[in-house]
């Protein structure tokens, strides 16, 4: 089905930033500008006053499947990216089985075909079992369609076979992502380490443990001259050694989270376990050390980590319950909320949500420049709604977010020439 896209602001990061006109045909984009002409019969989309952007690319979300399909399925998964504009996600390896094979891989990819909504990318293990010990075979990950490998939250603590997996990741040209934790530092941890964190009688996890590992990691990128990506950053350490590693041409991305830029520490005094993430909440320090890297580049990505749990999960005592929050649904205007804050130009939020991710992940996505695939989001930035957690897509609704007056809401999301998502109303 052909589809013109008539009279919206058109942001394709870095290509076009003006009001104009986009045809669809085919799945892919055709053309964009002003007054373009579209095939015979196409289907008129009015996007006047509203903002036509590439869909935005999640590199870290978890979609839990196979093996914890009580939280998230690649369907419900997928339905809630949709609804948030995020038209490719890619989603980490800490099912049950670990997905360390390529069975486990071209399953994900065989659900994600049949949801028939966001493209859905698996991401490959770096051990087996994600044990940090033998590692995974990465090429076979790779050939099946893995687009980086990672052990998510079980940080490889060996730097040896850290170091192994960074030389063969290189030989196949993938990123390879950490989560950066010293476990031995953040052992039994719940929260930020600091006054809060004493006065709840709550263990911590000091920042330290994260920023050794950056350490870690960067040295040993700039060893072995492989892709690093760095997962969701939230210490003033980390942004000031990412920037450092940027400055020497080190080939290191880094990505930060909407609840890393907009909540500190002091949510959690109520003891609200939907404020209990890993890494965890930091200080306002944390806070602007972050918005300050994303307005100078140090930070490449927004990305989500997507967490999902069922509520009685969350509903276990703070020591207990696990960390995590969903947050497809929100990025998009929490993302905006900086630049309304003048952190980022909205050309800036825009491409820190698609064209950047794509390009550090090597996507041929985020883009609506002709021959590129048609995955696209009509987005109102002046829509005002609440967040009403039980009117997810996601199959969970662990936020700290719910209640919040927000601003931005995606009307129409597009993949590959179909329409897969409309809000009420967005007609």
């Amino acid at each position: 089905m052909a589809l013109l896209i008539e009279g919206g602001h058109i942001i394709d990061p870095g290509r076009y930033n003006a009001i104009g006109d986009l045809v669809i045909d085919e799945g892919k984009i055709v053309a964009i500008g002003r007054g373009v002409k579209a095939p015979p019969g196409a289907t008129r989309v009015s996007a006047t006053g509203r903002l036509v952007v590439p869909g935005f690319v999640d590199l870290h979300v978890h979609f839990r499947e196979p093996g914890f399909e009580y939280k998230e399925t690649i369907q419900s998964g997928a339905a809630s990216a949709v609804a948030g504009g995020f038209t490719t996600v890619c989603c980490m390896p800490n099912t049950n089985p670990v997905n360390d094979n390529q069975a486990i891989t071209e399953f994900i990819l065989e659900r994600a075909r049949a949801a028939r909504l966001a493209n859905v990318l698996p991401i490959g293990a770096i051990t087996k079992g994600s044990e940090g010990k033998e590692l995974a075979e990465i090429g076979d990950l790779r050939r099946a369609g893995c687009v980086a490998i990672s052990d998510d939250g079980k940080p490889v603590m060996n730097s040896l076979v850290m170091r192994r997996a960074m030389e063969y990741a290189l030989a196949f040209d993938i990123p390879v992502i950490d989560h950066c934790e010293d476990l031995h530092l953040a052992e039994g941890g719940c929260m930020n380490e600091g006054l809060i964190s004493t006065e709840l009688g709550l263990p911590g996890i000091p920042a330290a443990a994260e920023d050794v590992m950056v350490a870690r990691n960067v040295s040993l990128a700039e060893l072995t001259g492989a892709r690093l990506h760095l997962a969701h950053i939230s210490t003033v350490g980390s942004v000031r050694m990412v920037r450092e590693a940027k400055s020497r041409g080190l080939r290191v991305t880094a990505e930060a989270c909407p609840h890393h830029f907009m909540l500190t520490e002091e949510i959690v005094r109520g003891f609200n376990t939907l404020a209990k993430m890993n890494p965890p909440l930091r200080t306002w320090q944390d806070v602007q050390a972050i918005k300050d890297g994303l307005r100078d580049g140090t930070i490449d990505v927004i990305a989500t980590d997507h967490a999902p749990h069922a509520t009685q999960e969350k509903q276990q005592g703070f020591t207990e319950a696990p960390f995590g929050i969903v947050g497809l649904e929100t990025a998009l205007p929490l993302t905006l909320a900086l630049v309304e804050e003048g952190i980022l130009s909205l050309e800036s939020a825009v491409e820190k949500l698609s064209a950047a991710p794509a390009r550090a992940f090597s996507l041929a996505k985020g883009t609506l420049q002709p021959g590129a695939d048609a995955d696209v989001a009509i987005i109102d930035p002046q829509a005002q709604w609440e967040v009403d957690p039980g009117k997810f897509r996601s199959k969970s609704r662990n936020t700290p977010f719910a209640g919040w007056k927000v601003k931005g809401l995606v009307m129409t999301t597009i993949v590959s020439g179909r329409v897969v998502f409309e809000a009420a109303g967005s007609a």
